[in-house]
């Protein structure tokens, strides 16, 4: 049996931090995530999905991702149910996350694509967002720099985008 979820789309809202009892570490987060088609007024839906992440990876999300971030997530998808404080049957779906990939710069004005890998706890150099740090020194010594061989780097200026771009 398989059960994997792979996601990209924007935090609709900062993470939430907590620490369980026993001072474990656990972030909630939304993710939205753009549907591949229009509706039948030619508008983008978005659909928004609860993730939760765990331990080490989840002070990362806290620390580093804020509302409008671009984040892939990999994981699982579970359900679970409680009893609210009415009596009633509540169930939750949510994607609990193996891996959170921060796919945008944390200050884009920095002339230098510094992606962190959330699992690693480490910045990587490279310029390339998903995959470890192997990218930069398998091409650093041919000539090439990071920005001719990445379609999706920026030159160092601040990407303007207004509220009306974001599907939250």
């Amino acid at each position: 049996m398989m059960n994997r979820v792979v996601l990209v789309g924007r935090l609709t809202r900062d993470p939430e931090l907590r620490y369980t009892p026993n001072g474990v570490a656990v972030a909630t987060f939304t993710l939205a995530v753009n549907r591949n088609f229009t509706n039948q007024h030619g508008e983008r839906e978005a659909d928004f999905i609860n993730c939760v992440v765990w331990r080490r990876p989840a002070e990362n999300v806290a620390n580093f991702l804020k509302k409008g971030s671009l984040a892939g997530v990999d994981g699982r998808l579970q359900t679970r149910s409680y009893e609210d404080q009415t009596g009633r049957r509540v169930y939750v779906t949510e994607v609990v996350a193996d891996s959170v990939q921060f796919l945008e710069p944390k200050s884009a004005s920095s002339n230098q694509s510094n992606y962190f890998d959330s699992n690693q706890g480490n910045k990587t150099g490279n310029a390339n967002p998903f995959g470890g740090g192997s990218y930069d020194q398998n091409r650093s010594n041919q000539g090439h720099t990071n920005f001719d061989d990445d379609p999706f780097a920026n030159d160092g200026q601040t990407i303007d985008i207004s509220d009306d771009d974001l599907p939250f």
